[in-house]
């Protein structure tokens, strides 16, 4: 987009005689600018009293736009626009999937529009203040104390990279203060939970093409233990009978983590699944004319949302689907490695840190060890 087009107009004190006109030059009140990019309004403070003064703080500006999209010169300072857009090419030159890409772009991009609204359109103006009052921001977007932590990761990743490159002397985000991670507990859904969620579909969708690919959806999640996004996006040839073993089987790979995953599935979901009625041939639940996997998870989301509230569970959440396949699993003795793999995880500290409590297996193994040394006579020898 080209640069654009930026209006200096003055701020007239009360007993200024040329209070109504705003583009009166020769009065000696603070000169401001005014601009639009991208659907939104800007302005800046000048801090100059003289046209001549806010013309070239205009100056700067247009030339922090002209800049953008442009390699960083060795004698110019990077505009945080240009800095941004040479560090997502190194991500990219990084072969990361498009979804961890997303993240960055759209976080850095807050980090862009923060710093432009404030006036402050080159890297090397951020200090530790400006980090501090960005980061006070977050909690309305992203509620998750984990969530920001990562978000904050991933700022302090685009400082290093930008204080390697030469953008910036110093890097302001190496003195952020560590963001503490409240673990939220797994919540698996009861039996009686689960069957109020699938008699309350009919009632929050009375149409019986939507409600069926609700339930489908929603006993996917549950017995699969697929996160939203692998169960949306399912493929049809993904679900595949064993003529051996004589049981369907979901086999696919973890759009988060690219690990294989291969579940067996009951036959009524699996009959369920092969039924569900979509104008798209390939997919079970995903209409790929409707745009990118993004929106159709985050439509499923708020469907899937709408039916938790109708069912009395106004903070349920999709994922206690995958959560409640998870903690069925362990509670009838499957090793923890094993219900690793069959959720996907890149690792089994990730399963043992949301899953540990509900082990019980382990639990009931620790129990018998203790129990059984109480009749034990203590092996205490004579000093």
């Amino acid at each position: 987009m080209d640069a654009p087009i930026i209006t200096i107009f003055a701020r007239h004190s009360l007993d200024c005689p040329h209070i109504g006109d705003e583009f009166y030059k020769r009065c000696d009140c603070w000169k401001h600018l005014r601009w639009t990019y991208n659907g939104k309004q800007y302005r800046r403070a000048t801090k100059s009293k003289t046209w001549a003064g806010a013309e070239r703080i205009k100056r700067e500006v247009e030339l922090s736009y002209e800049m953008a999209g442009k390699p960083v010169q060795r004698d110019q300072p990077a505009t945080v626009r240009q800095a941004v857009e040479t560090f997502i090419l190194d991500k990219q030159g990084q072969n990361l999937n498009a979804g961890v890409l997303g993240k960055y772009r759209r976080e850095l991009a807050r980090l862009v529009d923060f710093s432009e609204h404030r006036g402050k359109f080159y890297l090397q103006e951020i200090a530790l203040p400006d980090l501090t009052e960005f980061r006070s921001s977050w909690e309305s977007d992203y509620p998750s104390s984990l969530t920001r932590q990562r978000v904050q990761a991933r700022l302090r990743a685009f400082f290093r990279y930008a204080h390697s490159a030469g953008f910036i002397q110093r890097n302001p985000a190496a003195d952020m203060s560590a963001i503490k991670v409240v673990q939220v507990p797994t919540l698996p859904l009861t039996e009686a939970q689960f069957k109020r969620l699938l008699e309350t579909i009919p009632e929050e969708f009375p149409e019986a093409t939507k409600a069926a690919r609700v339930h489908a959806l929603i006993r996917c999640m549950r017995h699969a233990g697929l996160a939203i996004r692998d169960a949306v996006c399912l493929e049809r040839a993904k679900i595949q009978y064993d003529t051996r073993k004589r049981i369907t089987r979901i086999v696919t790979a973890r759009a988060k983590t690219g690990v294989d995953v291969s579940v067996p599935i009951p036959p009524d979901v699996a009959k369920e699944l092969l039924g569900v009625p979509n104008v798209d041939p390939h997919y079970v639940f995903w209409q790929t004319g409707n745009g990118k996997p993004e929106s159709a998870v985050t439509n499923w989301q708020h469907d899937l949302r709408a039916v938790f509230r109708k069912a009395g569970m106004p903070k349920g959440h999709p994922h206690q689907l995958r959560d409640t396949a998870a903690v069925a699993w362990l509670n009838a003795g499957i090793p923890l490695e094993e219900v690793s793999r069959l959720l996907g995880h890149s690792s089994i500290k990730t399963t043992e840190k949301h899953y540990a409590p509900w082990v019980k297996s382990r639990q009931d193994r620790l129990d018998t060890l203790v129990v059984a040394t109480w009749d034990q006579p203590a092996n205490v020898k004579a000093s």
